[in-house]
């Protein structure tokens, strides 16, 4: 029987989704330019620079002799102790492969062609492909003049077809906060049918965030969802484990999408060790407030303008982004252009070590032929 011609139909959606485009790493740029892979070093991705918990790489290597058996489907032990330290029960936990699974979920249960998904300005990247990859209707609502996101016009913007609203706060990439009261107004002004997802990957850094987590305890707000991760703070980004905190029935929705043993076996052991680690914890925030603040002082002296932080990172206007990236890059340090977000002038520059964050302005000083 003679084979058809006729070609592949793909999903009519995946035609203009837009493509997550991540940091580049390390032995690839060394590649590149012919550097030496220990030469080069990577604020681009708001990794840990002092890497991962000493006590969750310990527990973790003990975990690699299991490797042949399945991890727990359902992390009951991780699930309990991080439900213990947030003061919750474990039903309102959900775990994902990254905080990026979370917000994977919520496309699928939440959303479908013709729905409104609304988000601010400069969103995380990941907001509008989980819009566009289940056909719903992205609404973006512009930011303020200081880049950060708008609440009350956002609230504004909600229709009886808007069912998902997403705020990053601290906001990845600009780093801008929404007060406690802003977040408030946002939470209580959400209609009940409109799912308000809370991206909170960066809470970690925050000296007095608000406690979102007991507007879930209590009940008081059973549409909205909370997404955090083991990424940042707990340097444990190439582990992929994030979670969702919210009401036992979006938790219980959320479930029927995820896959079985999405969290591996060493992820579940170093996740539960990180949680411990308070020593680890602390010098993580000391680093990274004391290495933002040298680099947005530095910022000031050259008279680069920059978003003032919130988060491990910092936004920067160096005038001509792509070419000050390509120069950086070329000279072993890779930070994050952001072209991709509409702010050609910008980098995007991860706290490090105070070694790198040295390293990093030295760099840039050449680059601008400042002193």
């Amino acid at each position: 029987m003679p084979m058809s011609n006729a070609s592949l139909s793909f999903n009519p959606h995946l035609a203009t989704l837009p493509v997550y485009v991540p940091g580049r790493p390390i032995d690839e740029v060394a590649r590149e330019h012919g550097l030496d892979p220990a030469a080069v070093i990577k604020l681009a991705s708001n990794e840990n620079p002092l890497g991962a918990s000493p006590r969750a790489i310990a527990v973790m290597a003990a975990a690699a002799r299991q490797l042949h058996l399945y991890p727990d489907g359902s992390a009951f032990h991780l699930k309990r102790r991080l439900a213990s330290k947030l003061g919750i029960d474990p039903a309102h936990l959900v775990l994902g492969n990254g905080s990026n699974e979370i917000l994977e979920f919520v496309g699928h249960a939440f959303m479908k062609p013709g729905d409104e998904v609304l988000v601010a300005q400069h969103c995380f990247a990941v907001y509008p492909i989980v819009a566009a990859l289940f056909g719903a209707r992205l609404v973006v609502v512009p930011a303020r003049p200081d880049f950060g996101a708008d609440v009350d016009a956002m609230l504004a913007a909600i229709t009886p077809r808007t069912t998902v609203v997403f705020l990053a706060n601290p906001n990845n990439p600009t780093g801008t906060l929404a007060t406690k009261e802003e977040v408030r107004r946002l939470i209580d002004g959400v209609p009940g049918g409109t799912l308000l997802v809370l991206d909170e990957a960066y809470v970690e850094f925050l000296d007095d965030p608000l406690d979102s987590v007991s507007l879930v305890r209590d009940g008081s707000r059973p549409n909205l969802l909370l997404a955090r991760t083991f990424s940042k703070s707990h340097g444990l980004a190439g582990l992929r484990l994030g979670y969702g905190i919210a009401s036992a029935e979006v938790v219980s929705v959320l479930e029927k999408v995820r896959q079985p043993f999405n969290i591996n076996s060493i992820a579940q052991a170093g996740a539960l060790a990180a949680l411990d680690d308070d020593a680890h914890l602390a010098a993580t925030r000391a680093n990274n407030r004391e290495g933002r603040a040298l680099l947005e002082a530095e910022f000031v002296r050259l008279g680069l303008r920059h978003v003032p932080s919130h988060a491990n990172f910092v936004l920067v206007n160096v005038g001509d982004g792509a070419r000050v990236f390509s120069e950086l890059q070329r000279r072993g340090v890779i930070v994050r252009p952001m072209g991709g977000y509409g702010l050609g002038e910008w980098l995007r520059v991860t706290v490090g070590t105070p070694a790198e964050n040295l390293r990093f302005l030295g760099t840039l000083r050449e680059i601008l032929g400042a002193r």
